[in-house]
């Protein structure tokens, strides 16, 4: 024992305390560089996107703001974020052709704006995560430098130092800083031109105006309001309201369809299926509405979810992954209208199971589609783009037969195109074909194949109420329609339709079973 009364220790040994004392000095060394590396980091970065069909560049702010940048001749607009952080919204390049058209398109994409909101939130969340790594990747060279030295290296260097060295050092720190702050990594902290007071709230603008609820918080850049942009905007607002209106009253007319519904028994699960929806993404939340009341687990999507396959309408697709975002089991086919590689890229990257010709089964229904093989746009024809439809067609009903001869029969075929899955109904290989592309229903039809098994064909109607290759509007087109279709021991045994007429009214039609096989 020390005359103090504390115990001794070995030489060399380093008191709990003094661990402690180094272990904070060493996590407070890390923090003052990694937080402010990691703050100016996220503040300065920016991603690039596709927003309410636009090229788009988001970047964080600091003044609590969602702000949109509209380019030279529209006004920007900013709402309210609700918290410090903002967002900027640069809008670059898009397909429309006139403002009219644009302005119009802006209206619809804000009177359902949660999948757009979404990915500007998933954008900034990235960002903010990866400069936190950066920053904390960063805040440990000081005290891995610290550590490293070790104790005599660094007695030695202080007592050695001069006012050269202590210069040099400090010319180092600053070229560092300054690599740290211009590299590749940070873009200039951008700096809005646009003075606070020249805000004013959407309804001192339009005064006339029948300003949504949602939308009275909407503030626009009174600088640049002409009297052709007001005009534009008054339209925008008459379209957003009827929007807003004629979706929502259909929302809360759905929490009634529950009873009308068929509720499946234990054993059973239920599958909701969409198709044709052509950017129509009001529908969306009402499709999901429906899917709960129906009590459906597993979405089937046979394709035209957008007009031309373009990535302009990634809208669409965020649209839909958000409604169902909860969904463990999301399956789509490409239709002709999907063309090109984006859509199919862009949906499997939200989470989508893109069939392509393999059978999966992961939730606990054997499914197997394939893309349609031919494009349009928004025009009325059909351009072959690889295989042959025929060719398509003998390819899939080759891969069914094969795995029902493996004992593994396939449940459901997914095609946009029900003829594409005939010959595989005419060979007896599947005991569904769902299908869309004709806008409206059709069967479903009972087939038996030539092996003695039966299956059938249905047709579900357009989902996005199109009446030609483009829904995206204030109100249906035409009727639209989505089909529950319940499952037993992983087989199909039955249907049920819901329309959703273009006065916004709910027809559900009686389930109908499907045949079954006695084999």
């Amino acid at each position: 024992m020390s005359e103090a009364g504390e115990p001794l220790r070995p030489r060399g040994q380093v008191s709990w305390r003094t661990r402690l004392v180094k272990a904070l000095a060493l996590t407070l060394g890390w923090a003052v560089v990694a937080g402010p590396v990691a703050y100016f980091g996220f503040m300065t970065d920016s991603r690039d996107t596709t927003i309410a069909s636009h090229d788009a560049r988001i970047s964080p702010t600091r003044d609590g703001y969602a702000t949109v940048d509209l380019g030279a001749h529209l006004p920007d607009l900013r709402y309210p974020t609700g918290q410090r952080l903002g967002v900027s919204i640069d809008l670059d390049n898009t397909n429309a052709e006139s403002y009219q058209e644009l302005i119009q398109r802006y209206a619809v994409i804000a009177s359902h704006p949660e999948g757009e909101i979404r990915k500007v939130e998933q954008l900034v969340s990235d960002m903010a995560a990866a400069n936190a790594v950066r920053g904390a990747a960063l805040g440990v060279v000081g005290p891995a430098l610290w550590l490293v030295v070790g104790r005599r290296r660094r007695r030695e260097i202080w007592t050695s130092a001069s006012w050269r060295t202590v210069t040099i050092a400090a010319a180092g720190l600053l070229v560092l800083g300054v690599a740290v702050g211009v590299g590749p990594w940070a873009s200039p902290p951008r700096i809005s031109s646009v003075d606070d007071s020249s805000w004013q709230p959407i309804a001192v603008l339009l005064p006339e105006a029948t300003i949504p609820p949602k939308a009275k918080a909407l503030e626009v850049q009174a600088g640049l309001t002409t009297a052709g942009s007001k005009r534009l905007i008054e339209s925008a607002f008459d379209t957003y309201r009827k929007s807003v209106t004629f979706y929502d009253d259909l929302l809360e007319a759905s929490q009634g369809l529950g009873d009308q519904l068929r509720q499946p028994e234990e054993g059973e699960q239920v599958a909701i299926l969409v198709s044709d929806r052509h950017d129509n993404v009001g529908m969306d939340p009402v499709v999901r509405a429906i899917a709960d009341e129906g009590s459906a687990t597993v979405l089937f999507d046979v394709g035209d979810d957008t007009s031309t396959g373009e990535p302009w309408e990634a809208f669409s697709l965020d649209s839909l992954d958000t409604a169902f975002e909860d969904y463990e089991h999301k399956y789509a086919v490409l239709g002709n209208h999907d063309e090109g590689g984006f859509v199919s890229e862009y949906l499997s990257s939200l989470g989508f199971t893109v069939l392509d010709g393999e059978p999966d089964d992961d939730a606990g229904i054997r499914v197997l589609g394939v893309p349609d093989p031919r494009s349009s746009g928004l025009g009325s024809w059909r351009d072959a783009t690889g295989i042959s439809f025929e060719d398509q067609a003998g390819a899939l009903a080759d891969t069914a037969c094969a795995a029902d001869v493996a004992g593994e029969r396939v449940s459901t075929l997914l095609v946009h195109d029900a003829d594409l899955g005939r010959e595989t109904l005419e060979r007896g290989c599947v005991d569904l074909v769902i299908a869309g592309h004709l806008h409206v229903q059709a069967g479903p039809q009972s087939v038996t194949g030539d092996n003695g098994k039966t299956g059938a064909t249905y047709t579900t109607g357009t989902t996005g109420g199109a009446a030609f290759a483009f829904a995206l509007g204030s109100k249906l087109r035409r009727d639209a329609m989505v089909t529950l279709i319940t499952y037993r021991d992983r087989v199909p045994v039955g249907l049920q339709p819901v329309t959703v007429d273009t006065t916004g009214t709910y027809r559900v039609s009686a389930y109908l079973p499907l045949p079954a096989d006695d084999d």
